[in-house]
């Protein structure tokens, strides 16, 4: 059977065609993973932002229910309470915890320096203890050319000044640009989050407004699931950050465990990182513990694990139930693949990303899988 020639041309116009979207879509795949990569800071840091927004739109959610005011009173309300609670704490607790956090600083260091000093004695290499930190006395050693005492008396030559000059203003300007990147970043959290949860319904119909109109139905049940998961699963870890902070604050004081204040902090703000985050709040725990003995360090061991165990196995799965059904093994392999490629913000957003990515996963095993009669 012969085929027209008409048919042949279309058909090689079609597969043509087919190649050269299929090179496009990947060229544009290749340039979104490259700009991903590159500004990967940038975009965890909205995503923090818009977070925010979410939890505090569901605080005002949550409010609405109990009072009937409208949404922006709601939030400024939300927004105001937040704003006491944490000037009440660094007012009430401010001085205390300045305090605890310079003994903890030192009591940490002392007592990695006796760890590092106990497996020494024992043969084990702890070269990982020093962090890249280089003795600065290493032309002490032998072979190399003392340095040359300084003239005109006691006072250093002009080379001397200008390298010590050199680098207190290099370390200076690094301090300086560290604190306003840091201040900068928590600003734009900020702005972020309270544009997001001051006007949600524009940024929900904005991403519609993206969407192809015949997806725009799918695009919008993707959007207030993703939501509704998020803002539950926000609730849900403020609950257990506190019980989790308040529980080892309050473990620590009984036990007589110094610092114990800055320690329940730091334990109820790692809370937000499952896992790995216990994890080390439990080794600062027991490293801040070793300097009051080891009846005291396996007294906030056994701390520990218990906190650890009522977030595990009691709060999360009751409060979290409805919200994520996430295995434990996923969300630590994905844990660790984004602290790898992206860092601590990889590490820490590690959850809603993975919690979003199995919403859409889940909606288009859904909404795709074809009926049994028409597979039939």
């Amino acid at each position: 059977m012969t085929i027209p020639r008409d048919e042949r041309t279309r058909s090689r116009s079609d597969l043509a065609w087919a190649i050269s979207v299929g090179g496009i879509g990947v060229v544009l795949f290749a340039a979104l993973l490259a700009f991903t990569w590159h500004f990967a800071a940038t975009l965890l840091l909205i995503f923090t932002g818009m977070l925010l927004g979410v939890g505090l739109n569901a605080l005002t959610n949550a409010l609405g229910r109990r009072v009937h005011l409208p949404h922006a009173m709601r939030l400024a309300i939300v927004c105001i309470a937040l704003a006491v609670m944490l000037a009440g704490v660094a007012y009430l607790g401010g001085a205390t915890i300045a305090e605890q956090t310079s003994l903890l600083s030192k009591t940490i260091k002392s007592q990695i320096t006796n760890v590092k000093s106990f497996l020494d004695s024992h043969g084990i290499d702890t070269s990982f203890f020093d962090l890249g930190n280089a003795a600065p006395t290493a032309s002490t050693d032998a072979g190399s050319t003392p340095a040359p005492a300084a003239s005109h008396g006691n006072l250093p030559g002009a080379g001397a000044l200008a390298s010590s000059g050199g680098a207190i203003v290099s370390q200076t300007f690094k301090l300086l640009l560290g604190t306003v990147s840091a201040v900068g970043n928590i600003f734009i959290v900020l702005f972020l989050g309270l544009a997001f949860a001051a006007q949600p319904s524009l940024y929900h119909d904005g991403l519609l407004f993206l969407a192809p109109a015949k997806h725009r139905i799918r695009a919008t049940l993707i959007i207030d699931r993703i939501s509704e998961t998020l803002e539950r699963w926000l609730i849900a870890q403020i609950i257990v950050m506190l019980a989790v902070g308040v529980v080892t604050w309050v473990g620590l004081a009984i036990i007589g465990i110094p610092g114990s204040f800055i320690l329940g902090i730091q334990a109820g703000l790692l809370a937000f990182i499952p896992t790995v985050g216990a994890i080390i709040a439990g080794v600062v725990v027991v490293l801040a513990s070793l300097a009051t003995g080891w009846i005291a360090a396996l007294s906030a061991f056994l701390l520990f694990l218990g906190v650890h165990a009522m977030e595990s196995y009691v709060l999360t799965p009751l409060l979290q139930r409805q919200a994520l059904d996430i295995p434990p093994a996923t969300l630590f392999a994905f844990q660790i693949l984004l602290g790898v490629v992206f860092g601590i913000w990889g590490l820490a957003l590690a959850l809603p990303l993975v919690a979003i990515a199995k919403v859409m996963i889940d909606h288009f095993k859904t909404y795709e899988a074809p009926p049994l009669a028409e597979a039939a």
